[in-house]
């Protein structure tokens, strides 16, 4: 396998709104050895972490329902989304993130994650990485009631579902979120409840 050369040539920053935008301009060796020059945009929000919670004894999963903008840009008529737990490590180690992400989108406090999987989700234009953990939770790590953080325009609906159920919903399209579908297929092929 042919790993080429890159030399940056040029960032040229588009946007700085919220997140940074742009361009780069780079010089890539082609397998026969000559050199292209290619542009492209890199959007780079940060990296993140997110956690499937689940319960052994109930045989439940822990998951959150919340509107996503792109996704209503894209065709999903309601913008409303069910995904794992998640949010952006702001620093953070990606274990002590997903905690505080736990506690403020579920209202759980899981002291005890296991991180599973480190993907690029959008490699072809998304920098970030993303930690993928599992956490059980139990009925008296109930903290509060979750929902998100106000200041942060989050309105984060939390549902406890039975595992058979979700799978369902993956079969059915009512999940589409790529995380919530990796970590749920990593928890059927782990076999946790089966334990």
């Amino acid at each position: 396998m042919h790993t080429p050369r890159i030399d940056i040539v040029e960032k040229k920053l588009l946007s700085d709104n919220h997140y940074r935008l742009e361009r780069i301009t780079f010089d890539y060796e082609k397998p026969d050895g000559t050199i292209e020059r290619q542009y492209r945009e890199a959007y780079d929000r940060g990296n993140g972490a997110a956690i499937l919670l689940y319960n052994i004894a109930n045989r439940t999963i822990i998951l959150t329902r919340q509107f996503r903008m792109p996704t209503y840009l894209n065709g999903n008529p309601t913008g409303m989304m069910i995904e794992a737990c998640a949010g952006l490590l702001e620093e953070d180690d990606p274990a002590e993130c997903i905690r505080r992400e736990a506690i403020e989108e579920t209202g759980y406090d899981v002291r005890e994650v296991r991180k599973v999987y480190e993907t690029y989700m959008s490699p072809g234009s998304v920098t970030e990485i993303l930690h993928l953990f599992i956490g059980e939770y139990l009925p008296e790590m109930k903290k509060g009631d979750g929902g998100g953080l106000e200041s942060e325009h989050e309105n984060i609906e939390v549902l406890e579902l039975p595992f058979q159920h979700v799978m369902e919903m993956v079969e059915n399209g009512d999940i589409r979120d790529a995380k919530t579908i990796l970590l749920l297929q990593y928890a059927e092929m782990k076999k946790l409840f089966d334990q």
